[in-house]
């Protein structure tokens, strides 16, 4: 099967040593993402919901890189700073997959790799 990885550019990438999604076949998995914009400054300081928001918006357009759409997820894992904060995580991440409903998970976490980001998202997508 062919192996296709997507760069974002991200400066963790070559440091880490991943890809911002991989496609194998016709499943396409994206890894953690932060709200960071392509200049990687943070976007929605201190806004559970705007990074949350931010994060689906980033992982759609990968995902169209790969021939996949935010209807194709299967899952998403969303690890958050703040549990407590999960109706805003929720609102954001039920505006784009309400009527999807992909499998998911919130986790809470003690910190991500930068202590401004409030949630970090992987998705899984099949393309049908």
């Amino acid at each position: 099967m062919e192996r296709t990885n997507y760069a974002s550019g991200a400066k963790w990438e070559d440091i880490v040593g991943y890809s911002r999604a991989v496609k194998v076949g016709n499943v396409v998995e994206v890894t953690g993402t932060v709200a960071v914009n392509e200049d990687n400054e943070l976007v929605g300081k201190d806004n559970a919901y705007e990074q949350t928001k931010f994060i689906i918006g980033k992982i759609e357009q990968v995902l169209q890189r790969a021939g996949a759409s935010l209807s194709d997820v299967v899952r998403t894992r969303m690890f958050v700073t703040d549990i407590s904060r999960w109706e805003e995580y929720g609102k954001a991440h039920g505006e784009y997959f309400a009527t999807i409903k992909p499998c998911t998970s919130m986790i809470e976490v003690k910190g991500l790799i930068a202590s401004e980001y409030l949630i970090e998202i992987e998705a899984t997508a099949i393309i049908s």
